[in-house]
């Protein structure tokens, strides 16, 4: 990392969905993991249309995990789309947690690993009858970083089937460069993609139900199932989607955390992205276009990664979705707008005090932060949330409130709207704040509901809940594996909630201690209105 690293690597860790405990595994290369594998338990061997693989039976979940789903993409195949991978005989022991993708370092120490398109299939060990719901999970980490979660909760409480997919990041995931051809780049998608074709093709032989299959995340993952809801590529592929803080980008794109990939950005172009990638290559040593892609294809992953850093320079190259004009014919916000989506059913929803910027903690903070964001619009933005009506710390408040309603909240509404006259919509906003604190928020200060808050308490691993938080956290289970089993999150133990329509614009507002109810006032005390005019898709600024 370069100019103010610290903060980018802080900053890095919101997008995250898995804690900083389970870092230490980045590392792990193949024969490191095999070394850890147990003994396949017997009865567990299943035949994929690849090759047999066994597992372990555990007393509640049976697991097969590593499994491959397409050929290492690695030499010829380094920035190529996702290939079957070569057929096997033997049982493969799925024992052990399967490579995760090459990646920075950010809150762990990163990883080299190219040989990592594998995913993870959990089976409830006492299954009720019929073929099960599929719960496909799509990770975190601003398409830079991480690994899936163990959704072992999921499966139990929710009798559904799990599959937790690696997929390839950053700048081995998404680089576009005129010599690779033409739609190149968004390999990271077809690499999602080729897990949802495999699914299609195997879950039945683990007990699951092809079609009836739920693709979710949070933050990337979040907007991964933004562009799968938009891709003619995955038509068919899921029936319905999760997204979970999928808008997080700035509005207005000055000094992003990321580069632009969320549910609302305009993402690069082909055009631009291929002048991004050239750039790149030149400053690998990679001049030559007509010798490019070889060369780039030999060159060695440390001096990608290094060279790729956090994206956010010129000649970083893309790490992240563009539109290429196949896999992404238009960014997911403008297909949004234009009715251009696949017949899914989507859960969508948001925090509502994320951030992805630094704080203010001064007046002056305050201002400069505003003018550095929001350029021309400064002060109407600064007169719409005065100083003078936030208590102490008001710039810190004013700030995260202001930045929470133009990257998050206000998009999310506008998707809402906007899915909701094509395809069900099922819209929610997190509003409880007094969820733990995760390693990446400022415990000492007054974080509200953070960045994928909910996260954790759908995954506590071992982070002790008070019985307010728990009784959301059963709840937040219920829903979201409900909807995976019948296209409706108003289950059994939950509040009801209602699809979001025209003429019903309602929200679900998730609260601590069996308090959430649906609401449709969220637009007006977000200031939507205001926010919406800047809002990409809507017209000139």
């Amino acid at each position: 990392m370069r100019l103010d690293r610290k903060v980018a690597a802080v900053m890095a860790a919101v997008v995250l969905v898995t804690p900083l405990a389970g870092s230490a595994s980045m590392a792990v290369g193949l024969s490191e993991t095999k070394q850890a594998a147990q003994v396949c338990s017997p009865g567990t061997t299943v035949t994929t249309d690849d090759g047999p693989v066994c597992g372990v039976a555990g007393a509640e979940v049976t697991s097969w995990q590593g499994i491959r789903y397409a050929a290492p993409p690695t030499g010829e195949l380094r920035w190529r789309p996702p290939r079957r991978p070569v057929p096997w005989t033997e049982p493969f022991p799925a024992t052990a947690e399967g490579n995760q993708c090459a990646q920075p370092a950010g809150t762990g120490p990163g990883s080299e690993d190219e040989d990592c398109l594998n995913l993870t299939v959990r089976v409830p060990a006492k299954r009720g009858p019929g073929p099960l719901a599929v719960m496909v999970q799509i990770h975190g980490g601003g398409f830079l970083l991480w690994k899936p979660q163990d959704a072992s909760r999921l499966v139990t409480a929710g009798n559904v089937i799990s599959v937790e997919v690696n997929y390839r990041l950053g700048i081995f995931g998404f680089l576009a460069h005129e010599a690779f051809g033409a739609h190149a780049g968004n390999y990271g998608l077809q690499d999602q993609q080729a897990a949802l074709r495999w699914v299609q093709r195997n879950i039945s032989r683990f007990g699951g139900d092809p079609r009836n299959v739920t693709i979710y995340g949070a933050s990337a993952g979040g907007s991964s199932v933004c562009a799968h809801t938009v891709s003619p590529a995955s038509a068919g592929l899921f029936q319905r989607g999760i997204s979970q803080s999928g808008e997080y980008n700035s509005l207005l794109g000055v000094d992003t955390v990321w580069q632009p990939q969320d549910c609302k950005a305009k993402l690069p172009t082909e055009k631009q992205a291929q002048s991004t990638g050239a750039r790149f290559a030149a400053a690998v040593g990679c001049h030559n276009v007509a010798e490019a892609a070889a060369c780039l294809r030999k060159a060695p992953a440390s001096t990608l990664l290094k060279q790729a850093d956090h994206g956010r320079n010129p000649d970083n190259g893309t790490v992240a979705p563009i539109v290429d004009g196949k896999t992404l014919p238009m960014s997911p916000g403008e297909a949004f707008a234009a009715g251009r989506v696949n017949d899914v059913a989507l859960m969508h929803g948001v925090d509502r005090d994320e951030t992805q910027l630094p704080s203010a903690s001064t007046t002056e903070d305050y201002e400069k932060l505003v003018r550095q964001q929001y350029g021309r619009h400064a002060p109407a933005v600064r007169g719409t949330y005065p100083l003078a009506r936030f208590p102490a710390p008001a710039p810190f408040l004013a700030f995260r409130t202001i930045v929470a309603d133009s990257n998050s909240v206000c998009p999310s509404a506008l998707n809402n709207a906007r899915l909701a006259r094509h395809i069900p919509v099922y819209a929610y906003q997190m509003d409880a704040t007094d969820v733990p604190p995760q390693f990446f928020v400022d415990p000492a200060k007054p974080n509200g509901a953070y960045h994928i808050a909910e996260w954790l308490l759908l995954f506590p691993d071992g982070v002790e809940l008070n019985p307010n938080q728990r009784v959301l956290s059963d709840q937040l289970v219920a829903q979201w594996t409900g909807f995976a089993r019948t296209g409706d999150p108003t289950v059994d133990g939950t509040p009801r909630w209602d699809r979001y329509t025209e003429a019903d614009p309602v929200v679900m507002s998730l609260n601590s201690a069996g308090d959430s109810r649906l609401t449709t006032e969220i637009p007006r005390q977000h200031h939507c209105a205001f926010w919406n005019d800047l809002t990409p898709f809507t017209g000139d600024r």
